[in-house]
């Protein structure tokens, strides 16, 4: 038995729950079949390919961070090109091109989101991140992507990234969590060692030297790979609707509701604005039904001077929802969110494209 897969096999052990060891042996034998090739893995040559992943199930913020991204690399007067598997949309199986028309339930809420806010980025959803591949390279000459940005990454390994980007949540430690269903570790925390570059992410503003050595102690980070450290920006709440009215803006009351993986710094962020607030939580993606709107409308007439805040996420599920009255409308706003850089952190190598 060789080094390697003697470590694979500890950790197995080491995840905390024996329940826990039929999952853990199956995402082990994968990934040996793709280490030894076994399992063919494709990679492009003539594009840049990032992809981002993670080893928990969300709460990680991939999706700001592949906006980060853009909008260094147009900056740089790069073509970008986005691949996403879509989750959450009717026709998993298709492969399509994302518009800023597009219903969420045909290409999914964080792809649409990414091209709204980048119309001049091609956009595509597939779960078979090869052909997505193939297709982008197929467009018009003046229209193939010098770089793509491959959305939740990591654990398809049937395509070899240019740079393989994984992110840990900084409050989330991967060594520290479990598999599913126990925890929230999606790939066993050893599978770490494939990314070229580490962010550990949802950070402080600021961090000393020594907190960043401990949280890159504690998740095991390589000498080799690149370590960056990010936190989250929060800018005034947008209208979702054009019937927004923005006096609610400076009420004293606000209703959070959020289906995202974590939300605990965005309740943070809305106590401190808003001296009362509520939360009404849902699953992460989750599609708002008549009655989850019919909810939140009766919890909004109890307090009536309430601001109503989201996710720019989750409004994306909210847009054409038929159940969200003309009065919701009024008060609905999402907060949006960018990821930056931790104070005095350096972003020499994070935006490299080889």
């Amino acid at each position: 038995m060789s080094g390697s897969i003697g470590k694979e096999k500890t950790q197995m052990f080491n995840i905390g729950n024996i329940f826990a060891f039929p999952y853990a042996l199956g995402l082990w034998a994968r990934n040996l079949a793709f280490d030894k090739g076994w399992i063919k893995s494709v990679k492009f040559d003539n594009v840049a390919i990032l992809s981002f992943g993670n080893i928990t199930v969300g709460g990680t913020g991939k999706t700001p961070h592949v906006e980060y991204f853009i909008r260094h690399l147009l900056d740089n007067a790069y073509r970008v090109a986005v691949i996403s598997r879509g989750y959450g949309r009717q026709n998993p199986k298709t492969s399509r091109f994302v518009e800023v028309d597009s219903r969420v339930e045909d290409v999914g809420d964080e792809p649409l989101q990414i091209k709204r806010k980048f119309p001049q980025v091609k956009v595509i959803v597939d779960k078979d991140r090869v052909r997505a591949v193939k297709m982008l390279m197929a467009l018009p000459f003046g229209d193939v992507p010098e770089v793509i940005l491959l959305d939740d990454g990591m654990q398809y390994r049937r395509l070899t990234p240019t740079r393989q980007i994984t992110l840990i949540n900084y409050n989330r430690p991967i060594f520290k969590d479990s598999l599913l269903p126990f925890g929230r570790l999606r790939d066993l925390p050893s599978q770490l060692k494939r990314a070229d570059t580490v962010i550990i992410t949802k950070c402080p503003p600021y961090l000393s030297e020594f907190e960043k050595q401990q949280a890159v102690s504690v998740n095991r980070i390589g000498e080799k790979q690149k370590v960056f450290f990010t936190t989250v920006q929060y800018f005034d709440p947008i209208a979702v609707f054009p019937e927004g009215n923005n006096r609610y803006m400076y009420s004293h009351e606000a209703i959070l509701f959020t289906g995202i993986a974590g939300s605990s710094q965005l309740r943070h962020h809305v106590s401190a604005r808003y001296p009362r607030n509520f939360h009404i939580e849902f699953g992460d993606h989750h599609v708002f039904t008549d009655k989850d709107i019919k909810q939140i409308e009766k919890f909004a007439d109890k307090h009536p001077q309430a601001i109503l805040l989201t996710t720019e996420k989750d409004s994306q599920r909210l847009r054409r929802n038929p159940a969200v009255s003309e009065r919701l409308k009024e008060k609905i706003f999402y907060i949006p969110i960018e990821v930056g850089l931790v104070e005095d952190e350096s972003a020499d190598g994070l935006f490299d494209v080889k």
